[in-house]
């Protein structure tokens, strides 16, 4: 069958952890399979075993809903990635970040996010914010805040930034 040695299998796990890293978002299982696969990084039953590895020992979380079911890195896989990060090498690390931005492009074509503001009445004004991946809404937000200048701040960071805050939010709530 397949077999590895201990160094290997940290490295294949590191590899996982940085690209998840890399991605700074939410990924499905398909996502994530199909970016291995297609790189060729490692076999399907492999990088399916890592992926429980990782889950169980809280380096990544496995957040189940009804619309999708993702990984996403854990503040102790972050911190384990710091740590071990130099012992993957500098040509894999510019061989990832390259096809993670090339991969991440793609997603976020998928994903469409939404974010526009009305004046309720003098000084309120209502920021409603989406995500939306595969016509599957994955987050939907609204805010009041007190004012046009604020609410378009909100609005450009939010189309610039949905991904990341998207993921801040459920770390914050798995955190509780």
């Amino acid at each position: 069958m397949f077999s590895e040695n201990t160094q290997q299998l940290a490295e294949h796990k590191l590899l996982l952890l940085y690209i998840f890293e890399r991605f700074s978002i939410p990924l499905t299982n398909t996502q994530i399979t199909e970016f291995i696969m297609e790189k060729e990084y490692l076999n399907y039953f492999s990088l399916q075993q890592y992926l429980t590895e990782l889950v169980s020992s809280g380096l990544l979380e496995y957040n189940i809903n009804e619309e999708n079911d993702s990984y996403i890195l854990t503040q102790k896989g972050m911190s384990a990635l710091r740590y071990f990060k130099n012992r993957l090498s500098d040509q894999l690390i510019d061989e990832i970040q390259r096809a993670v931005e090339q991969k991440k492009k793609h997603l976020l074509k998928e994903m469409q996010i939404i974010a526009d503001f009305t004046k309720k009445k003098e000084n309120e004004y209502i920021v409603d914010m989406k995500a939306i991946e595969n016509n599957t809404s994955l987050i939907e937000l609204k805010l009041n805040v007190a004012s046009n200048k604020q609410a378009k701040q909100i609005c450009e960071k939010w189309k610039k930034e949905a991904p990341e805050i998207y993921q801040g939010i459920i770390h914050l709530f798995s955190l509780l």
